[in-house]
């Protein structure tokens, strides 16, 4: 008695099933590229996230009323001077603590929106589709 034929199409796949996915092995040139693509796009998030958080501090310091004199206080002023974008004096409510939310505030929302629009181009200019699930 002859077995029968498991796939009688001569396809091993059904239809709705893909192939599994190609070994890439970590010392390929694809899997070199896609690592050094992801460690950029890492790095964007870190700095772009950093620069955000002082803008946040700062928001949080003239809200508080804090010691403009203290060390960290002058610090994070300075800092977020430098990543503010121009934000600095678009809006002027009277209070300072509003003034400091809408223009830094606004500021660590666009350096959010800058990182991840830079990673996702870094990821289509860089990759080929599906480069960039293999280093996961």
């Amino acid at each position: 008695m002859t077995k029968p034929d498991p796939y009688p199409s001569g396809n091993p796949f059904p239809e709705n099933e893909k192939p599994p996915p190609r070994l890439v092995y970590p010392d390929s040139a694809r899997w070199v590229r896609a690592r050094r693509v992801q460690l950029g796009c890492t790095a964007i998030h870190i700095v772009c996230g950093l620069f955000a958080v002082v803008l946040l501090a700062h928001v949080v310091f003239v809200a508080g009323g804090a010691n403009q004199a203290n060390g960290v206080a002058s610090i994070v002023r300075a800092w977020s001077h430098a990543v503010s974008l121009g934000f600095e004096g678009l809006f002027t409510p009277p209070s300072p603590g509003w003034r400091a939310f809408l223009n830094d505030g606004l500021a660590a929302v666009t350096w959010v929106v800058v990182s991840a629009v830079a990673t996702t181009l870094l990821r289509r200019i860089a990759l080929a589709p599906g480069d960039d699930e293999m280093t996961r």
